[in-house]
């Protein structure tokens, strides 16, 4: 472990550390945390700084965290930064870390960060497994209930995924999956490709690089059936438009690996590395959003630190042909326009919304933005003036951005922005549903509770808020994600405690899409997050 200097005030701290348990070694001029400590701290950081920072904390999302900088700040000064966020986007951590892990991480951060090891397509290998053999699938469902209206939620602490009947709003199943899985996704509706049963097979890609593939068919008990680790650290997932392939990609190592869909077994992985937009290398060149192309036999994979969008034709995985796509920096979250044809991402540490073309597989546009936009699953609808658009959420500022997105109909207002609307706080997520008149947006990120407890619902025709809804007032909980129903009627939103914890601690709160009205709760859930309806993820419902 690397030594460095260490101020006074930290060494005061660094004594009150190993008070309270945390076992810390000092000297006059330099501080070394014990192995157990150092070790605590790695995962912590995994856990809840890694994503937005990166492994290396070269910065992303997040600022740089490594020494050079943390060093300037000091203990004193990255204790309060970790304690209450930033207005840059960084919330607060005090309701989720205890104030010794709060002095733990400040100083973790001021310490050389630990490179871990790369993964071998030999021991992905070694770790997948098959829970049901694929010749025993069953040929039609055995449960009886409405596949279509099914939801798939992200229950984040204890590496789980809950299925609900949407039409009974009923717990289905709690499938063990990876930590904390960001996304879920499913072989779709296409206009050139079909997979069979689409909506049927889902696959979930955790933090912790498990991929798992669910069954929606089976019995409760037999849904997972496989899953096989492709990373350390992973993000995002994709089903091939023939459903012969998923993909998942990493965030360490810079990779992403293409596996078998039936079997799940890893067949070929690509590096992520490369050089950037600004011509340097990046080592740590992570694998962000990946999506199929609607009318292609392709994915887009986007590299986060590259600044490029890869278009990558998967039908000879043996001789990939990939298109790399400068763009900007920092991809992350995205949505494709109404047609399917253009994908818009957003790079948000460059303040931008990146636009590209699947037919010509090039850059369309780049829209500027207010500070870290961050649209999550996005969101698309009909305005009065600028007609078809696209909108986002800020990572950074209560704001959402709307912008023309139908370069053939409205060609004046292509990814122009068409207006802004100021809401309470800086959120995470936008939803809406073409037989709604709303779209709504959550204010995760904002540090009061009264903010980061409510979801904001926006008129498409007047631009404005028509309604406040705070979905609690627990200390500590907050409100987070949107996802309407298969028709159209409802919207599902989540509650959870942002501490993690091992027994249910959330729920989901459904209201009437048209009076906003609370229409039932699912309760019994642990940190609900993302949520997936089956009929709207396949076949593209924005």
């Amino acid at each position: 472990m690397k030594k460095m200097k260490f101020s006074l005030s930290a060494l005061g701290v660094a004594v009150g550390l190993a008070a309270s348990g945390i076992a810390v070694n000092v000297s006059a001029a330099e501080p070394t945390l014990s192995e157990a400590a150092f070790e605590n701290a790695k995962t912590i950081y995994f856990q809840r700084c890694a994503g937005c920072h990166g492994t290396l904390r070269k910065g992303a999302t997040g600022k740089n965290l490594e020494p050079k900088n943390t060093m300037k700040l000091g203990q004193e000064r990255l204790e309060k930064i970790i304690t209450y966020g930033t207005e840059g986007g960084m919330n607060n951590f005090d309701d989720i870390l205890s104030a010794d892990e709060i002095k733990l991480m400040a100083t973790y951060v001021q310490m050389e960060p630990p490179i871990p090891p790369e993964m071998s397509l030999e021991l992905m290998k070694e770790r997948w497994k098959t829970f049901v053999d694929p010749k025993d699938y069953p040929t039609k469902p055995l449960h009886g209930r409405n596949v279509d209206n099914f939801f798939l939620v992200i229950e984040r602490d204890v590496g789980k995924v809950a299925v609900i009947d949407g039409d009974k709003k009923e717990v289905v199943a709690h499938i063990p999956t990876g930590y904390a899985v960001h996304v879920l996704k499913s072989a779709e509706h296409h206009n050139k490709l079909h997979s069979e049963n689409p909506g049927r097979f889902w696959y979930t890609q955790g933090r912790d690089g498990k991929l798992t593939k669910i069954d929606l068919w089976q019995t409760p008990d037999k849904m997972k059936v496989a899953e096989v680790q492709i990373a350390y650290d992973a993000r995002d997932v994709a089903v091939s438009g023939d459903g012969k392939y998923v993909v998942g990609g990493g965030y360490w190592p810079p990779h992403f690996v293409i596996a078998d869909a039936m079997t799940m077994e890893p067949l070929k992985v690509v590096s992520a590395r490369g050089v950037n937009v600004d011509g340097n290398y990046v080592n740590e060149s992570r694998v962000a959003a990946i999506y199929d192309t609607p009318h292609q036999s392709s994915w887009l994979v986007s590299m986060k630190e590259l600044g490029q969008m890869w278009q990558v034709h998967y039908d000879d995985i043996d001789n990939l042909k990939i298109t790399k796509m400068d763009t900007a920096k920092f991809l992350h979250d995205g949505f494709y326009d109404p047609t399917g044809r253009y994908f818009q991402i957003a790079a948000n540490a460059s303040n931008k919304m990146v636009v590209v073309d699947t037919e010509t597989e090039k850059l369309e546009a780049l829209i500027d933005t207010d500070k870290l936009p961050h649209p999550g699953p996005g969101a698309n609808w009909m305005d009065p003036k600028c007609g078809p658009v696209g909108g986002t959420t800020h990572l950074g500022v209560g704001k959402v951005t709307v912008w023309g997105n139908d370069p053939a109909g409205h060609k004046d207002q292509a990814w122009k922005i068409c207006y802004e609307v100021e809401t309470d706080g800086p959120g995470v997520f936008i939803r809406t549903h073409p037989k709604s008149k709303y779209f709504w947006a959550d204010q995760t990120k904002h540090p009061e509770p009264e903010v980061q407890q409510s979801i904001q619902v926006i008129s498409k025709d007047t631009h404005e808020i028509v309604k406040t809804l705070r979905l609690t007032d627990k200390p500590g909980y907050a409100a987070v994600h949107i996802e309407f129903n298969n028709d159209g009627s409802e919207v599902w939103t989540s509650v959870w405690n942002r501490k993690d914890s091992k027994e249910p601690n959330g729920e989901i709160i459904i209201f009437d899409a048209n009076t906003l009205e609370e229409k039932a709760r699912v309760k019994g859930l642990y940190a609900p997050t993302g949520k997936f309806n089956v009929h709207n993820r396949i076949n593209h419902v924005t």
